[in-house]
């Protein structure tokens, strides 16, 4: 099965495409050799990189506290530190966050500037990952009380209610 919610609006949707570089539940993660994670990052825009295992390692790293920033969980210290090793601080005029290098540096960087940005103006908490441990699918939730937990209530959600019913039974 596919994913169908609709793409997060066009500010955030590197965030949202580069959240789903793995897809768990499919045992797929696109960081997984230097070739493929090239050939994905390229494909989605992101950049065109030469990589090597640290930095497939370090990109991996940054998905998965993006995730869990995005799903609430104080990961302040681990931003801060891809912060003061990617962003030389506020440039006038561009970006709010500017990078201070190129490669796998320089593309956190500009990630982590769409996150300032939407953390400021409070969009961020529309992005967030799927409740489903197995899964953690970035989604964008439009629904207008903003509680959405699944990525598809087709996937994720049919498995929760399908254990919670089988629990009750």
């Amino acid at each position: 099965m596919a994913y169908s919610r609709p793409a997060a609006p066009d500010d955030l949707r590197p965030l949202e495409v580069f959240g789903n570089s793995a897809r768990f539940l499919h045992g797929e993660d696109h960081f997984g050799t230097p070739w493929s994670a090239r050939s994905w990052l390229a494909e989605h825009e992101l950049g065109e990189l030469t990589l090597d295992e640290r930095d497939l390692a370090r990109l991996a790293r940054f998905r998965e506290t993006l995730r869990d920033h995005l799903d609430g969980v104080d990961v302040a210290a681990e931003l801060n530190e891809f912060a003061a090793a990617t962003v030389g601080g506020p440039r006038w005029p561009g970006p709010a966050l500017a990078p201070a290098g190129e490669g796998v540096d320089g593309l956190i960087a500009r990630l982590l500037d769409v996150l300032f940005r939407a953390e400021v103006t409070g969009r961020a908490r529309r992005l967030k990952p799927c409740r489903a441990p197995e899964c953690r699918w970035l989604f964008y939730d439009r629904s207008p009380a903003g509680n959405s937990v699944w990525c598809s209530m087709d996937i994720c959600g049919a498995r929760h209610k399908m254990r919670a019913y089988r629990s009750r039974a």
